[in-house]
């Protein structure tokens, strides 16, 4: 069994976190009529990001291309994620998807998800 050194299991690690998919912040919150998902996606094209609906699973990708490309080595710090990122949400309530809309407004994108109303109540007429 070959065992890593300590540097080139640090070297490992970096090119494995370097080679992943970001994550996407998100907040969701909710009206009477609707589901609201707000995230903040400066510097990235509309025409670059897909938001697909599926069953009660909403789903944002993207990818976040770094416009000046130093040496890696030249940075004292790294905390701008630049690459591949997505998000998967399971859907709290019952949404339309067929009515639903995306909006890109100064770096931040919104989605609204119309909720679908069900009556709670409903009186039952007995025949006789």
């Amino acid at each position: 069994m070959i065992k890593e050194t300590p540097s080139e299991n640090a070297e490992n690690e970096k090119k494995e976190w370097l080679d992943s998919e970001g994550q996407l912040a998100v907040d969701v919150y909710q009206t009477d009529e609707e589901l609201i998902i707000q995230a903040a996606i400066a510097g990235i094209k509309t025409e670059d990001l897909d938001v697909l609906i599926e069953e009660e699973i909403l789903t944002i990708k993207g990818k976040r291309d770094n416009p000046c490309r130093p040496d890696a080595a030249d940075y004292f710090i790294q905390e701008c994620y630049w690459g591949a990122f997505s998000r998967k949400l399971i859907l709290p309530v019952e949404v339309d998807a067929s009515r639903c809309d995306a909006t890109m407004k100064e770096g931040i994108l919104t989605i609204h998800l119309p909720k679908i109303q069900r009556e709670k109540k409903k009186k039952i007429t007995i025949k006789g």
